[in-house]
């Protein structure tokens, strides 16, 4: 089984994203202690055919580790590690080995490459019990220097303090692998987005495809082995070349396609973000008129109760003013009423004291 992604690129057509998950399967002739020899650059010897492969000669491998779970000190040698999941499986068409490619950030440096591999190995490790051999590859002299990769071998067996254990059969069960592969595939994309970020690059990766992510791009089509050596053949003739094969024109066709259609994105996503920044403003403006409106018709509100209290104050004045004149008429009139009682009343005394009057 082989599960592997096409390129998906970022704005600035970098921070390529790839992960590719194959099986070492001897029904295939392969041996995973060959393939191990071969990505690390050492030289191994396959215990169970007999021979040894010696790869301490072959270039680019720029760093190789193993990442085994807690316990399993053995796994650390790499030729014991691999002659033991030879020995740990007697079919013929046994799967020995898992391997898994991955594409490195070329916008990372050589130590946060190698501990993004890691951090993916660890992930390997910790989610099925397995252990994991990191290779980390240079880009090929033929290619581009962007080209900077891993390869992830691991073993289709539990590892512990005793040697291997029990199949991961859900890594191998079409109803179940599919899921495990996808969510795999997920946990890459966020580790490499994580570590362009912290690295301060803008670049991002998606490991879905164009259609999952709603864009318009085309994909590129598979060169396959013999159309990709006769492209790097002719490269490394006429640098800078126009493709030779049908399958290179036909993909250099889609990619400036994909260019023109991106260059087209980007102009949409400028004038939608012009427009959203005077929307924005003109949000602000609105805001900002109707909290001077509120305002303002506070302070009116507030010197209409201003002026109304002065009106009832007034009020109140002028009834206290007219009260108190009511009262003063009235006490003068109460006063004036008794100064001519006190007139009348010494003349009424007056005829009294004349006496009864006699006449003769």
């Amino acid at each position: 089984m082989v599960l592997s992604s096409l390129p998906s690129l970022s704005q600035n057509n970098l921070a390529i994203y790839h992960l590719s998950v194959k099986s070492i399967s001897r029904s295939a002739g392969r041996s995973v202690v060959a393939a191990a020899a071969y990505r690390a650059g050492q030289e191994l010897t396959d215990e169970r055919q007999g021979l040894t492969h010696d790869y301490t000669r072959k270039q680019g491998v720029e760093d190789a580790f193993i990442v085994a779970p807690d316990g399993a000190d053995w796994a650390q040698d790499r030729n014991v590690l691999w002659n033991a999941a030879e020995a740990a499986e007697k079919r013929k068409d046994a799967k020995t080995g898992r391997e898994y490619e991955l594409a490195l950030p070329a916008e990372l440096d050589a130590g946060a490459r190698k501990e993004l591999a890691r951090d993916f190995a660890r992930e390997l490790v910790e989610r099925y019990g397995v252990v994991a051999d990191v290779a980390i590859h240079e880009p090929g002299r033929e290619g581009d220097n962007w080209n900077h990769h891993a390869h992830i071998l691991t073993t289709t067996r539990t590892a512990g303090e005793d040697g291997l254990g029990a199949k991961t059969r859900v890594l191998d069960v079409a109803s179940t692998a599919s899921a495990e592969i996808e969510h795999m595939r997920g946990v890459w994309a966020r580790q490499v987005n994580m570590a362009l970020e912290r690295h301060q690059v803008e670049q991002r990766v998606d490991h879905r495809s164009f259609e999952r992510q709603g864009k318009e791009q085309e994909p590129t089509r598979h060169m396959g082995v013999s159309a990709t050596a006769l492209e790097r053949q002719a490269a490394r003739e006429i640098p800078g070349r126009d493709p030779v094969t049908d399958l290179g024109k036909q993909n250099a066709e889609i990619r400036e396609r994909n260019r023109v259609l991106e260059t087209a994105r980007k102009a949409v996503e400028k004038a939608q973000e012009l427009f959203s920044g005077l929307e924005k403003k003109a949000r602000l403006a609105v805001g900002l008129a109707r909290k001077i409106g509120q305002r303002m018709e506070q302070q009116r509100e507030a010197e209409r109760q201003r002026q109304e209290r002065v009106r009832q104050a007034e009020i109140r004045r002028q009834q206290d003013i007219l009260a108190a004149e009511e009262a003063r008429k009235a006490a003068e009139k109460d006063r004036q009423k008794q100064h001519a009682k006190e007139i009348e009343e010494p003349t009424f005394r007056r005829s009294r004291d004349r006496g009864p009057s006699i006449g003769f």
